[in-house]
Protein backbone atom coordinates (compact mmCIF):
# COMPACT_ATOMS: atom_id res chain seq x y z
CA UNK A 1 0.00 0.00 0.00
CA UNK A 2 2.93 2.31 0.59
CA UNK A 3 4.70 1.35 -2.18
CA UNK A 4 1.46 2.46 -4.11
CA UNK A 5 1.22 5.68 -2.28
CA UNK A 6 4.96 6.78 -2.94
CA UNK A 7 4.49 5.64 -7.26
CA UNK A 8 1.34 7.92 -6.91
CA UNK A 9 2.81 11.12 -5.70
CA UNK A 10 3.63 13.99 -7.92
CA UNK A 11 7.25 15.47 -8.45
CA UNK A 12 10.61 13.79 -7.61
CA UNK A 13 12.02 12.89 -3.84
CA UNK A 14 11.42 16.44 -2.51
CA UNK A 15 7.97 16.64 -4.21
CA UNK A 16 7.01 12.96 -2.69
CA UNK A 17 8.79 13.62 0.37
CA UNK A 18 6.96 16.85 1.12
CA UNK A 19 2.94 14.82 0.25
CA UNK A 20 4.25 12.21 2.06
CA UNK A 21 4.22 15.03 4.74
CA UNK A 22 1.01 16.40 3.64
CA UNK A 23 -0.87 13.12 3.62
CA UNK A 24 0.51 12.31 7.44
CA UNK A 25 -0.68 16.20 8.63
CA UNK A 26 -3.76 15.21 7.29
CA UNK A 27 -4.25 11.64 8.53
CA UNK A 28 -2.92 12.81 12.29
CA UNK A 29 -5.74 15.78 11.84
CA UNK A 30 -8.28 13.22 11.50
CA UNK A 31 -7.46 11.03 14.24
CA UNK A 32 -7.18 14.02 16.88
CA UNK A 33 -10.45 15.94 15.67
CA UNK A 34 -12.59 12.96 15.11
CA UNK A 35 -11.49 9.47 16.16
CA UNK A 36 -10.24 10.04 19.74
CA UNK A 37 -12.42 12.56 20.86
CA UNK A 38 -15.26 9.86 19.82
CA UNK A 39 -12.95 7.01 21.20
CA UNK A 40 -12.68 9.05 24.65
CA UNK A 41 -15.83 8.93 25.36
CA UNK A 42 -16.31 5.07 24.73
CA UNK A 43 -12.96 4.35 27.11
CA UNK A 44 -13.50 4.40 31.01
CA UNK A 45 -10.58 6.25 32.07
CA UNK A 46 -12.74 9.67 33.56
CA UNK A 47 -14.88 7.35 35.34
CA UNK A 48 -12.31 7.13 38.57
CA UNK A 49 -14.19 6.50 42.23
CA UNK A 50 -11.74 7.72 44.82
CA UNK A 51 -13.42 8.73 48.35
CA UNK A 52 -12.14 12.35 49.39
CA UNK A 53 -11.26 12.83 52.36
CA UNK A 54 -9.29 15.90 54.33
CA UNK A 55 -6.13 15.24 55.36
CA UNK A 56 -7.08 15.85 59.32
CA UNK A 57 -9.23 12.97 59.43
CA UNK A 58 -7.16 10.42 56.79
CA UNK A 59 -5.07 8.18 59.63
CA UNK A 60 -1.25 8.85 59.02
CA UNK A 61 -0.24 5.06 58.08
CA UNK A 62 -2.20 2.70 57.05
CA UNK A 63 -4.50 0.58 59.16
CA UNK A 64 -4.18 3.50 61.86
CA UNK A 65 -6.47 4.97 63.73
CA UNK A 66 -6.81 9.07 64.32
CA UNK A 67 -6.09 9.91 67.98
CA UNK A 68 -8.96 12.08 69.34
CA UNK A 69 -6.39 15.21 71.16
Amino acid sequence: MYVWIWRHLPGGLPGKLAGSLVLLLGVLALLFYLAFPWAERKLPFNNVTVPHESPASAPATPGATPTGG
